[in-house]
């Protein structure tokens, strides 16, 4: 499943890192839609709203359906037949939405069957596992990174050098309060059974589209008919995490504390190093006019990043250079 994810790049930032092109070939940048209430956050769960990306003819008939925006949702989908004047008032939860069953529940059926389908953006997603003591141990899971994850770059660069987001499957509605009022798009993440090597966190994960190419026939459903979309709905390898602590547990905790890594089984805590410390830079700078915390204020958290069990080079090891540089022990590598 995916109950919490994070997304602290700040909007201009976000419309750089979804950089794509047309139908035409021409190189572009979503447009935002109701972009001044996004809100970065490290810590966004269900019934906040997120960024997610559509095609632009669900807004406007004559566009091409190649186009795209970006817009602010809902997380928890309305569907839009529902009738109570209070969205709240929903009885099931649908805040995911099971690949397995998505077009046989009318929840979700309706709005994937008229091709509302949207890419759901995150810097990554955390996951519980369940631990034998009875408490469960938090995870960071996220694409695997280049070493330009750590340089933004300018606002005149052709391509985002920063970090690569996360972009999961999703179907979104709009819904119309009986009464009158304005509409409200609310979005649901589509799961599907996790791979391999994250199936030890949890049976269920995002449907993540890996590559411009699945996003594009994923929202454009103008030229991807729905039974073809599906097809796109499987679980990826391609994808890396860490172990962070407990404190990303409260969503009011709301710091770059809840995606720094941890080492499990430390048994004393360490302050932030001065390498910790520009990785936490690089994390708070891309979250464009939220509150800074104070130098003297930076969270304490354990050593050290644990590698994937892919046998293949990983982000890890690309900020591990980072948390490392200090003559800080080797990164363990954890096992499943």
């Amino acid at each position: 499943m995916c109950g919490r994810t994070a997304c602290s790049l700040g909007a201009d930032n976000l419309r750089r890192a979804c950089a794509y092109r047309d139908g035409r070939g021409r190189r572009r940048q979503p447009e935002w839609v109701r972009g001044e209430r996004y809100q970065p956050s490290y810590n966004k769960g269900p019934q906040s709203s997120g960024p997610v990306l559509l095609s632009r003819r669900h807004l406007h008939q004559d566009a091409d359906s190649s186009e795209r925006v970006l817009m602010d949702m809902r997380w928890g989908l309305v569907p839009s037949w529902f009738k109570n004047d209070d969205p709240a008032k929903l009885q099931f939860n649908t805040s995911n939405c099971r690949s397995d069953t998505m077009l046989k529940k009318s929840s979700y059926k309706g709005a994937l069957l008229k091709g509302k389908r949207c890419v759901v953006l995150a810097d990554g997603f955390y996951e519980w596992q369940q631990q034998q003591s009875g408490g469960k141990q938090p995870y960071f899971i996220y694409f695997p990174q280049t070493k330009d994850a750590m340089d933004e770059g300018t606002e005149g660069d052709e391509e985002w050098k920063g970090w690569r987001l996360l972009t999961m499957a999703g179907i979104f509605d709009c819904w119309e309060p009986p009464s009158g009022g304005e509409m409200l798009y609310t979005y649901t993440i589509i799961t599907v059974d996790a791979s391999k090597d994250v199936s030890f966190i949890h049976p269920r994960m995002p449907a993540i589209l890996d590559g411009d190419e699945a996003i594009r026939k994923w929202l454009d459903f103008a030229e991807v008919p729905t039974q073809e979309a599906v097809k796109l709905i499987q679980p990826t390898e391609n994808i890396v995490f860490h172990p962070v602590s407990t404190f990303v547990n409260s969503i009011r905790n709301n710091t770059p504390e809840c995606v720094a890594p941890i080492e499990l089984g430390a048994k004393k805590e360490v302050k932030a190093t001065p390498s910790n410390k520009m990785l936490l830079g690089w994390l708070k700078n891309s979250q464009e006019g939220s509150p800074q915390k104070k130098e003297n204020d930076l969270p304490k958290w354990k050593s050290q990043f644990i590698h994937s069990p892919s046998p293949k080079k990983t982000s890890a090891d690309i900020l591990q250079q980072w948390l490392g540089k200090q003559g800080e022990p080797a990164a363990k590598k954890q096992k499943a």
